[in-house]
C-alpha cells in the first residue's frame, strides 16, 4: 500500500474497536534486508488487510513492498509512513501533561526550592506521558479504545496534578500513588490486548522478517513490568501516611518504569522525535503564558511603563533563545549518528537528559514568575528565591541541552587541516557552555549578604539579571553555530560536506555501536531518500549516495523537514 493511500485511510476502517495495528515506522528495525514484513498472525506476506483475525501493520497490506522500502529497495516502490507524527489527541495529552508540570512549578515557586516530593511527582507525570508516547509511536491509536485510554490517562494526570503540593506523608501523596497505579493498570490492559491479538506469532523476535514475534515479546515485557509497578503502588497505598517507606515506594516505582531504548521493538523514530519537541515547546509556551498571567493583574489598574515592557520582552527573548539552543532532532541529526540509534546506553542517558531539561525548564519558569512579581511590586531588593530559581534553572537548562547534544555522534573530516578547524569549533563550544554554566551556577549560589563583587553587580535588579542571562544565551547560540560556519567555509553544499565528514567524533564514538540499531538507522535514511526521490530524483539520488556518511549539521536538513 502506498503512503498516500495510508494517509487517506479513514480512522474507522477495519472497525471502530479494531485490534492493535503496528505503525509502519515501527517495523524498520525488525525486518530483514529483502524479506517481507509479517502483517498479522498467520497471514502470508503480500496478503491484504491486517484488521481481520488479528493485529498487524496499520497500513494493512503490501508486505513485500514495505520490506523493500524499509530495506532500501526500489526507490519508486511503495513506502510506509505514519499519518502525522503528533495527532490532535497526542497534542491534547501534551497540553494536560504540561499543565501537570506547571502545577509542580507552582509548588516549587511557593516553596522557593525543589524538594524531593516535587522531583518524584514530576518524574511520575513524565513517565505517564512517556508510556502514552511509547504506545502511540508503535501502534495505531485512531480507534475508539485508544482514544478512551488516552482520555482516562488525561483524567489521571489532571487528578494527580491537584496534589502537587503534598509531601510524602500526606493523603495527597496517596492520591498520586493511586494515579500512577491506575495508569499502570491501563497499560497492563492495553498491552495484554496487544499480546492477545499477536499471541499466535512464533519464531525468534530477532529474525528480520518476523515483526509479529517482536510485538508479542514487547507486549509480554511491558505487561509484566506494569503489573509489578501496579503492585508496588498498591503496597504504597496500603501504608500509613506516616510510614517511612513511602519515599522508597516512589523510588521503586520510578525505577520500574526505566527502559533501555528499543529493547524488544523499535518505535517510529521520527514521530518520537516530534513528540519530544512538541512537549518541550509547549512547556516554554506555558511558561511564557504564566509570566503574562502573573503580570496581568498589575496592568489591569496601571498602564505598563517602558521598563515593564522591556522586562516582559527580555523574559520572552530568554525563552526564545532556549528554544534555539534546543536541538530538534527530527531531521537535524542523521539517524546513524543519533544517540537512540547508535548505542542503547547512549539512548538511555539521552532520555535522562530530556527529563532533566523538562524539569529545569519548569524550575526556570517558576523563578521567572517570582522575578515578575518582584519587579512589578517594585521590591527594594532582588528576592533570593527568584535569583536562585532563575539562575539555577538557566544553568541547569543549558547544561541539560549540552548533555543531550553530547549523546549524539559528530562527524569530522579526515583531512588533518580541516579536522583541526572542526576540533577548534567543538572545543570552543564546550568551553563556552562550561563557562556559562559555572558563572550562572555561582550566581545562583551567591548569598544575600554578598553585595560586593562582580557577580553581585550583575544582579542588582531584575532587568539587569535578565539582560545578563539573555547575553549568555545569545553568546551560546553564536558558538553553537561555529561548526556550521566552518562547514559553509570549507564545502559548497551538504552533499560535498557529507562526503568528507565521515570520521566519528564524540564521547560515545569511543564505544562500539550496536549493529541492529545502525541497520535501522540505515533503513530510515534509505526510506527518506526514496521519499525525496519521488519529489526530486536528483535530490533523492544524492541523499541515497551518502546515507552511510551522514553528519550532524543544520545544513543537512532536508527540504521536506523545514
Amino acid at each position: 500500500i502506498h503512503a498516500a493511500e495510508y494517509a487517506r485511510k479513514a480512522w474507522y476502517e477495519g472497525g471502530m474497536w479494531r485490534g492493535p495495528n503496528v505503525l509502519p515506522g515501527a517495523t524498520l528495525g525488525t525486518m530483514g534486508g529483502g524479506g517481507a514484513a509479517s502483517l498479522s498472525p498467520g497471514m502470508k506476506s503480500g496478503e491484504g488487510g491486517g484488521n481481520e483475525g488479528g493485529g498487524g501493520l496499520a497500513a494493512g497490506g503490501g508486505g513485500e513492498g514495505m520490506g523493500a522500502a524499509a530495506a532500501g529497495g526500489a526507490v519508486g516502490g511503495p513506502m510506509m509512513v505514519p499519518r502525522a507524527p503528533v495527532s490532535l489527541s497526542d497534542l491534547f495529552l501534551d497540553i494536560v501533561t504540561v499543565t501537570a508540570f506547571m502545577r509542580i512549578g507552582s509548588a516549587i515557586q511557593d516553596k522557593g526550592m525543589i524538594d524531593t516530593p516535587h522531583l518524584a511527582y514530576f518524574a511520575i507525570f513524565w513517565q505517564i506521558w512517556s508510556k502514552e508516547a511509547s504506545y502511540s509511536t508503535r501502534f495505531d491509536t485512531t480507534d475508539i479504545s485508544s482514544h478512551l485510554e488516552t482520555l482516562l490517562a488525561c483524567f489521571a494526570l489532571l487528578g494527580g496534578s491537584l496534589s502537587a503540593y503534598a509531601d510524602f506523608y500526606s493523603a495527597g501523596c496517596t492520591r498520586i500513588m493511586g494515579v500512577a497505579m491506575f495508569v499502570a493498570i491501563l497499560h497492563v490492559a492495553l498491552h495484554a490486548r496487544v499480546w492477545y491479538w499477536f499471541r499466535d506469532a512464533g519464531g525468534a523476535p530477532n529474525m528480520g522478517d518476523n515483526v509479529n514475534a517482536s510485538v508479542k515479546q514487547y507486549a509480554i515485557f511491558i505487561t509484566v513490568m506494569n503489573l509489578l509497578e501496579a503492585s508496588n503502588w498498591a503496597v504504597g497505598i496500603s501504608l500509613e501516611n506516616e510510614n517511612a517507606w513511602r519515599p522508597w515506594i516512589f523510588l521503586i516505582g520510578i525505577l520500574l518504569n526505566l527502559r533501555l531504548p528499543r529493547g524488544f521493538m523499535p518505535n517510529d523514530f521520527h514521530a518520537a522525535c516530534s513528540k519530544r519537541g512538541v512537549l518541550f515547546i509547549l512547556l516554554l509556551g506555558f511558561n511564557l503564558q504564566s509570566i503574562v498571567g502573573v503580570a496581568s493583574p498589575y496592568f489591569n489598574y496601571w498602564d505598563p511603563t517602558w521598563d515593564q515592557y522591556a522586562f516582559l520582552f527580555l523574559a520572552c527573548f530568554l525563552l526564545f533563545m532556549i528554544k534555539l539552543l534546543y536541538v530538534d532532532d527530527t531531521y537535524s541529526i542523521a539517524p546513524q549518528d543519533h544517540a537512540l540509534l547508535y548505542n542503547r546506553a547512549a539512548g538511555f542517558f539521552f532520555h535522562l537528559g530530556n527529563f532533566a531539561l523538562l524539569l529545569f525548564t519548569t524550575v526556570l519558569g517558576s523563578g521567572l514568575n517570582l522575578l515578575t512579581q518582584s519587579f512589578l511590586a517594585a521590591a527594594a531588593a532582588l528576592p533570593n528565591d527568584a535569583k536562585t530559581l532563575v539562575c539555577g534553572g538557566f544553568s541547569a537548562v543549558v547544561f541539560s541541552i549540552a548533555f543531550i547534544k553530547s549523546m549524539h555522534i559528530r562527524r569530522v573530516p579526515t583531512n588533518p587541516k580541516h579536522e583541526r578547524m572542526f576540533f577548534v569549533a567543538y572545543v570552543t563550544q564546550i568551553a563556552g557552555v562550561l563557562a556559562v554554566v559555572a558563572i550562572t551556577a555561582r550566581m545562583c549560589l551567591l548569598r544575600g549578604d554578598e553585595e560586593n563583587g562582580f557577580l553581585a553587580m550583575l544582579m542588582q535588579n531584575e532587568i539587569q539579571m535578565l539582560s545578563v542571562l539573555v547575553f549568555f544565551a545569545v553568546l551560546l547560540i553564536a558558538m553553537s553555530w561555529l561548526d556550521e560556519a566552518v562547514e559553509l567555509n570549507l564545502y559548497s553544499d551538504a552533499s560535498e560536506a557529507s562526503e568528507y565528514r565521515v570520521q566519528p567524533f564524540g564521547f560515545w564514538a569511543c564505544f562500539k555501536h550496536e549493529e541492529p540499531l545502525q541497520l535501522e538507522a540505515l533503513a530510515l535514511e534509505r526510506n527518506r531518500a526514496a521519499r525525496l526521490a519521488q519529489r526530486s530524483p536528483l535530490l533523492g539520488s544524492s541523499v541515497m549516495s551518502f546515507s552511510n556518511s551522514m553528519y550532524s549539521s543544520m545544513a543537512n536538513m532536508p527540504e521536506g523537514g523545514v
